[in-house]
């Protein structure tokens, strides 16, 4: 009776706390499993669907017209395999086609015909087709008495041959386990996997990526970033590989284009792939974060981005190469410099140390409790305790492969040569039957952007912080000897390295996968020699990580156990790059004092910014076009010009990119790209005061393609009369 007793007085002092927990208890908060929606009150929250009618493993429904295109999400929006996604989903496959004669991210791109589209190597689309929770056969490999590490790698094993079983059972089909709770639950997902991937049209940066950088995570916004690419496979039907004789590929579903768009007020879901949220995470992780790893992305990724623009300043062949990799590099550094700014301007770390004192005061309120779980939030500080100890030399380790591609490439091939000869399940998941030729594949295409001396740059630099991070006592010797020395000595031995080196060439790099470790070595090629004689540092490091993972895993599962417990509520499981529907309304919202930030911009609100000088340039034509208010079909009539852009309040992260902005009654009505800066925090906490999701409006999608750029076919493909 004690007990009983304290945990309702224990309670009642909870529920006058209005913070307790808000990252995870907020009523509308959610990046919804696709295999939970049942359990939501549709009509309530707006939707005129059914959660059968949105997803339905046995009949056509609406997620059948949504895909996953790499790591971004498109909808199908013809019978032909016609795909609208993002711009910067796009990107790649736009810059790898263009050459200064030939500029499509400068002058866009339009193909009239199926004849003239243009493969994108290395894209793939995917389509959710069933799942199946499997918790119990991946769990079911757990032993007493395993290590941290052995748990892991006793897992990662049982994964990988519960998706090549499911493969072999569904020939053609693509096969996932995904962690949906830490250390407790797990979803197997099946998807059509489409191969032939192909660009469509692409409007030229001017419109795709208006405002560039320096309207990137911001509102108001007035970027018209999508993209359409195309599927196609084999005559058969099957997936294939790119060939001329392949057809368009014929989804289940298309998703209907409402070409009235949205006003204010109005409902709107999302469907997409989220990648990774951390919701549940502790607060020490949350300080690792503030204090660590935050702070370390930002200054390296902003000095690789400065590196690569003025390599690229003069020559725009450089340009063209390194686009695509400053592109993902500054996304990801203006979103952690806004992650940053979140954590310090609501204080969350300590925010979550008070969740995390009344949660502790919860547990050992119980004896059976506390000798279960008295120790488990110092268990998990205690490793993240370690990971901040080590995590100079060990952060500067891992980016300095992926700062200097010879490197990068010369990892690659040692590190295929010692797992490929291991059993198919044994190896890492990259190296598997199953994804040994996509891994082979990337390298090819990294291959074709290499840049001789922003690489020598990017080693050089990479020394400089290693040796600064103390690497100089812990490598071996062949490393030691780049270490030291004055900045131009450090400078001439990167130079020589990459120079010698012949990683960069194509036809060499490719052999290297024929190659045993030995061999490698045997070339005497001066980046195979390091990174082989750094490899031992690397496997340590990955084992290190294994074990942490492990550790975490179990501790998590634990945690969200406990808590799960104490606020007697479900939890949305975070984001982890599988199916997901969130919902929301196209809302204002105010970032600061004093100021309200409106929903919907528009195209004189994009003139206006308009300098003449990049990133506010427009094409001629668009000015042209309002001038004589040539708006067509695509107006807003309560605003009389036509919305270029959309505010709403989804809960939405990366991977949701691309993803359809959809009206009640599921029909296409812009595309997801973005999200406020305030928002930058929602991959740590959503709140609906502030998380804000932008995308472009679907008029200013019509209108750009039909009235800008005469694509009229693809407006008439689409069933817009």
């Amino acid at each position: 009776m004690k007990h009983i007793l304290g945990a309702k007085a224990l309670r009642k002092v909870i529920a006058g706390a209005l913070v307790l927990f808000s990252a995870i208890a907020v009523a509308d908060e959610g990046m919804f499993p696709i295999s939970d929606i049942g359990s939501l009150d549709l009509k309530k929250i707006g939707l005129d669907l059914t959660a059968e009618q949105i997803f339905n493993p046995n009949e056509v429904c609406l997620v059948d017209g949504i895909c996953r295109v790499n790591g971004c999400t498109g909808s199908f929006v013809s019978s032909k395999g016609l795909i609208i996604t993002n711009h910067h989903c796009a990107f790649a496959a736009i810059q790898a086609a263009s050459t200064p004669e030939h500029d499509y991210l400068n002058n866009g791109f339009s193909a009239s015909s199926n004849i003239e589209e243009i493969p994108a190597p290395g894209y793939t689309v995917r389509i959710t087709e069933g799942y199946e929770d499997v918790s119990t056969k991946v769990l079911s490999v757990v032993k007493p008495g395993m290590t941290f590490s052995e748990r892991t790698k006793a897992i990662e094993k049982q994964q990988k041959q519960l998706e090549k079983d499911a493969e072999a059972a569904n020939v053609g089909m693509r096969a996932e386990v995904a962690e949906m709770f830490t250390g407790e639950r797990y979803v197997l997902f099946l998807y059509t996997y489409i191969k032939d991937v192909r660009l469509v049209f692409a409007p030229p940066a001017s419109v795709g990526n208006f405002g560039g950088e320096v309207d990137n995570w911001e509102w108001p916004r007035h970027t018209g970033d999508f993209s359409f690419m195309r599927a196609y496979v084999a005559p058969d039907g099957s997936s294939a590989d790119y060939a001329k004789n392949n057809v368009p590929y014929q989804p289940k579903r298309v998703i209907k284009v409402a070409a009235e768009g949205v006003n204010e007020n109005d409902f709107v879901m999302l469907l997409g792939y989220p990648g990774r949220t951390v919701r549940h995470n502790t607060a020490s992780f949350l300080q690792y974060e503030e204090n660590v790893r935050l702070p370390f992305v930002v200054d390296l990724y902003g000095w690789e981005i400065a590196t690569m623009e003025a390599a690229g300043k003069d020559d725009r062949g450089v340009a063209l190469k390194l686009s695509s990799r400053i592109k993902s590099l500054a996304n990801v550094e203006k979103r952690s410099r806004g992650q940053l700014k979140g954590l310090n301007r609501i204080g969350f770390v300590n925010k979550r140390r008070v969740d995390e004192e009344v949660l502790q005061t919860f547990i050992d309120s119980d004896p059976a409790r506390k000798a279960r779980a008295g120790n488990l939030l110092s268990d998990i500080d205690a490793v993240y305790a370690e990971i901040t100890a080590n995590a100079p030399l060990e952060m500067n380790l891992s980016n300095l492969p992926s700062a200097c591609q010879t490197l990068s490439f010369a990892f690659t091939v040692i590190d295929a040569a010692h797992e490929r000869a291991k059993e198919d399940i044994e190896r890492e998941s990259q190296y598997t039957d199953r994804n040994y030729p996509l891994t082979r594949q990337r390298l090819q295409l990294a291959l074709n952007d290499f840049h001789l001396e922003t690489d020598q740059l990017m080693l050089a630099e990479m020394l400089r912080r290693l040796e600064a991070a103390g690497a100089t006592k812990l490598l071996p010797t062949v490393a030691g000897e780049l270490l030291g020395g004055s900045e131009t000595e450090r400078q001439q031995r990167a130079t020589k390295l990459i120079n010698n080196s012949k990683m960069h060439n194509a036809e060499f790099a490719m052999k290297c996968f024929d190659m045993t470790p030995e061999q490698l070595v045997s070339t005497k090629d001066p980046a195979l020699v390091l990174m082989s004689e750094l490899y031992p540092v690397y496997l340590a490091q990955r084992e290190k990580n294994k074990e942490r993972e492990g550790k975490l895993s179990q501790l998590y599962g634990l945690l969200i156990s406990e808590k799960r417990e104490f606020l007697k509520t479900a939890f949305v499981p975070d984001a982890n790059g599988t199916l997901r529907m969130t919902y929301g309304r196209v809302e204002s919202y105010s970032p600061e004092d004093a100021v309200i930030k409106t929903p919907i911009t528009t195209l004189k609100g994009m003139l206006d910014k308009v300098t003449g000088i990049d990133p506010f340039i427009a094409p001629p034509r668009i000015g042209e076009l309002y001038r004589a208010q040539d708006f067509g079909r695509y107006v807003n009539p309560k605003l009389n010009d036509v919305p270029v852009a959309i505010l709403y309040s989804t809960d939405s992260t990366g991977g949701n990119s691309g993803s359809p902005i959809l009206n009640s009654r599921g029909e296409l009505v812009g595309v997801n790209f973005d999200r406020a800066f305030e928002a930058t925090i929602n991959d740590f906490a959503w709140n609906h005061a502030y998380s804000r999701s932008i995308g472009v409006d679907i008029r200013y999608v019509l209108w750009i393609s039909d009235k800008v750029y005469g694509a009229k076919h693809l407006i008439s493909e689409m069933g817009i009369e």
